[in-house]
């Protein structure tokens, strides 16, 4: 393993490279979002290729098949359902994989998008994530577990299962243990907030809808729940805990290995070749599978063989049935026309001695079916007891390591009391929080208006105390009333000038009908928080006044700056808008071009 201590995955907004420290990324909590294409899965995926570069193993759990690229340069096991993994593994190959992946140092993409039964697939993640956790309260060995789509295992809004509370702890206590999680999802308002606040390094990149911008604006400040909406592709705000500064704007780089999560085009898909790991690997894992599938083949082979003896009676039964049916059927003609006694000395013997045969092979078939039976019982019976044993003692081995932690915490603890006197010792740390560093509390808006008040009242008292007079307070009052009579007067100077150009509105938004713009705009609008209707308003206002910045450009249509700005970002993406310096839109030079050419027909 690498000795290297950090790992360069882009350059900031000044020109400087941007490194992380690897003890961070692979023993702390991460969380990485963005819209689909805004460039987060390319983010996990230079973070995974850095770690890999400097001999640090990982488990990618994938679940849209899209990080079998890095085999082109790294060898991987990739493990999952289809035939394109090198193995295709099921829950009871879980230790093996955990053992893999922390005692041998082999990096695994967990692939789970090709199983049909999504309970499979959720047991899978499930088994092998405890037995990384468990493993690691022994080994102590940094380690880090990638988790795509993190939102469908531990939802904000609806029911969190089993998986998903083992990554919440995973999260919570991984760390101590030197297991660390990076969450990837593409809408952070549908992750569990118990997640993203234990995070202590996020990469937010372009979000637009409102849901997830007001996440920004909670996690780091209001400002960048508008900024965020302006990204480029690749380009994100990484906010760490172990810097002085604590939010920077950072271009990630390219991955390097083959981009199998591309959208298709018209060009032939053409698969690098991928490096493959040892078969010796593969051929273990192997063994385990056809393990699995012996005890189901034999299973399936008792089953069918009980089913044909059960056939085999029921056919005995009503032979013997009809059988008895005949003998009475005889016994009751002999009586009626010649007497009992004298038919049974003639019929009773061949018919008695048929229905003991059949009988006999019944008994025999049942006393077989029954042995079958009891064979399947008590395999059932075996395979249940061995597996309640091994949880039972998983159990208490993970109860005993849990309480020998909370032993060593309280030792901890007792120790710590005793320094307690002593205020230079104390200290007030959370490993829980987000720390901001750098700032005071107005920087990151964690003042309140009250607290404004009290502290203009104390400056008015203080200057009450140093001498102003009356006459001093009228002539304060007398300049804010003068201020406030020019404020009036100018908004409605401004309300004048707005109806003005609402009077020339029409003819302005006319120019922005037709099949040319209509489709970008229901486009633009479908992804953003504004209707079509408000950007073709928009579009009119930069016609007629453009250049403008988002927050005269929204009081111009009457939206609020947050909407404006994510229907801004859209119509950018659909190529309507060009952005000439930061936060100031205006006409694409093809949409210029458009306004010429029916300028001219007309």
């Amino acid at each position: 393993m690498s000795d290297q201590r950090q790992i360069l995955v882009g350059e900031t907004d000044d020109g400087s490279e941007l490194r992380l420290p690897v003890v961070e990324l692979l023993t702390g909590r991460g969380f990485v979002t963005g819209k689909s294409g805004s460039g987060k899965s390319n983010t996990a995926s230079v973070i995974a290729e850095e770690l890999l570069e400097a001999g640090f193993p990982l488990l990618i759990v994938d679940t849209d098949g899209e990080y079998y690229g890095l085999k082109e340069e790294y060898e991987m096991l990739h493990a999952g359902a289809d035939e394109e993994c090198d193995i295709q593994i099921g829950p009871e190959h879980a230790e093996q994989m955990a053992s893999l992946a922390l005692e041998e140092n082999v990096p695994i993409i967990l692939d789970v998008s090709g199983y049909l039964d999504e309970d499979v697939a959720d047991e899978l993640l499930r088994k092998i994530a405890r037995q990384l956790f468990v493993k690691e309260k022994k080994m102590k060995k940094p380690f880090l577990l990638v988790v795509e789509e993190v939102h469908e295992y531990i939802p904000e809004g609806g029911g969190v299962g089993e998986t998903g509370n083992l990554l919440i702890k995973i999260s919570k206590r991984g760390r101590k243990h030197g297991l660390g999680i990076l969450g990837i999802s593409q809408r952070p308002a549908d992750v569990k907030k118990d997640f993203i606040t234990q995070a202590n390094w996020l990469v937010w990149h372009r979000l637009t809808w409102d849901n997830d911008t007001k996440v920004v604006g909670r996690i780091i400040d209001t400002e960048y729940s508008e900024l965020v909406s302006e990204l480029n592709d690749g380009q994100a705000f990484v906010q760490t805990d172990w810097t002085e500064v604590d939010v920077r704007k950072v271009q990630f780089r390219r991955k390097r290995t083959f981009d199998a999560g591309a959208t298709p085009g018209l060009d032939d898909f053409e698969r690098p070749e991928l490096k493959s790991v040892s078969d010796a690997l593969v051929g273990d894992l192997e063994n385990i599978s056809e393990r699995k599938e012996r005890e189901q083949d034999r299973i399936n082979e008792l089953e069918a063989e009980l089913e044909k003896k059960e056939k085999r009676i029921e056919t005995l039964e009503d032979e013997l049935e009809s059988a008895r049916d005949v003998s009475s059927a005889a016994k009751q003609m002999a009586d009626a026309l010649t007497g009992k006694e004298t038919v049974q000395a003639q019929l009773g013997g061949g018919n008695d001695e048929e229905l003991r045969r059949l009988h006999d092979e019944i008994v025999d078939l049942e006393d077989e079916r029954d042995e079958l039976r009891a064979e399947l019982e008590e395999r059932d019976e075996r395979i249940e007891t061995l597996e309640t044993t091994l949880e039972s003692r998983t159990e208490t081995v993970e109860r005993l390591r849990e309480e020998n932690e909370r032993l060593r915490d309280r030792v901890r603890e007792l120790e710590e009391s005793e320094t307690e006197s002593d205020p230079e010792t104390t200290t007030t740390e959370s490993d829980d929080e987000i720390v901001h560093a750098g700032g005071d509390a107005i920087e990151f808006g964690f003042t309140s208006i009250r607290e404004e008040l009290e502290k203009r009242d104390e400056a008015t008292s203080d200057g009450d105390r140093d001498g102003t007079t009356r006459d001093d307070t009228e002539r304060t009052e007398f300049e804010r009333n003068e201020v406030e009579r020019n404020a009036v007067e100018r908004n409605e100077a401004e309300r004048d000038e707005r109806a003005t150009s609402a009077s020339e509105r029409p003819s302005f938004e006319a120019l922005f009908e037709g099949d040319w713009i209509d489709e970008r705009l229901e486009t633009a609008a479908g992804q953003s928080q504004c209707t079509a209707a408000t950007g073709r308003r928009a579009l009119a206002v930069l016609a007629r006044d453009g250049p403008l910045e988002t927050a005269v450009l929204a009081e111009r249509v009457d939206r609020s700056t947050v909407a404006v700005q994510s229907l801004l970002s859209e119509l950018r993406t659909e190529g309507v808008l060009d952005r000439p310096t930061e936060r100031t839109y205006t006409l694409s030079d093809d949409v210029r071009g458009e306004l010429t050419a029916a300028a001219r027909v007309d």
